[in-house]
């Protein structure tokens, strides 16, 4: 019962812009040392930035209410990862991802959860943010050697990024040692086949089986 309270309470916090609760949820579920992190990430503080993501596709809410939410979900995440880093103990990185949203697109609700749902599932996140240039993603991606680059599109405008990010990891002779995952609101399969991207993910589940299918795992 004390689990399931914790994680309403995480999914409320985020629903409601409530970082201080987020927190104290986060460190109420460490100190009790019998709540299930990765539960409580998943069906509490992802779930809520799931309903949040719908609210604003609703246009209930507005982009500081997704901001706010989405600073609660980073704050809580910033205390219960080091937590399950030492419950993985010196098991070994399943590899590097760098993930980000596109220069000229702002959203981060589907990077967050996707970055989230990864970096529990073993996969070492290099997170650059929103509006990202080009440039410096597939510099990260090198400098970081990379397994894969995530991108998230939530506009059709900025869907364009990851097929000009296609051609610039061609150009500059690096596309054959990075696996290239796409995803975001307006981004389908048939995009994914068109632009030459390794995976789709509709959405953070199917991106965390993908990458493990890859993997055999």
């Amino acid at each position: 019962m004390e689990n399931e309270i914790l994680i309403q309470r995480a999914k409320r916090s985020v629903v409601e812009y409530n970082q201080k609760d987020a927190v104290a949820v986060a460190k109420e579920a460490i100190s009790s040392g019998t709540t299930d992190l990765k539960k409580l990430i998943q069906e509490g503080y992802t779930a809520g930035m799931v309903e949040i993501g719908k609210r604003y596709d609703r246009n209930e809410i507005y982009l500081p209410h997704v901001l706010s939410s989405s600073l609660a979900m980073t704050q809580a995440m910033d205390i219960l990862m080091p937590e399950l880093e030492k419950l993985k103990g010196n098991i070994a990185s399943k590899g590097k991802i760098v993930i980000c949203t596109p220069q000229g697109d702002i959203h981060s609700i589907g990077k967050d959860i996707v970055a989230a749902m990864l970096k529990i599932a073993g996969f070492e996140m290099i997170d650059l943010g929103i509006d990202v240039e080009l440039a410096k993603i597939v510099q990260s991606s090198v400098d970081n050697k990379a397994m894969a680059i995530c991108t998230s599109a939530s506009m059709t405008s900025t869907m364009f990024c990851q097929k000009y990010l296609e051609r610039m990891l061609v150009k500059k002779g690096v596309r054959e040692g990075v696996l290239t995952n796409i995803g975001g609101a307006p981004v389908t399969q048939a995009w994914a086949d068109e632009i030459g991207a390794d995976i789709y993910s509709e959405n953070a589940n199917e991106a965390v089986k993908k990458f493990l299918a890859m993997l055999g795992e």
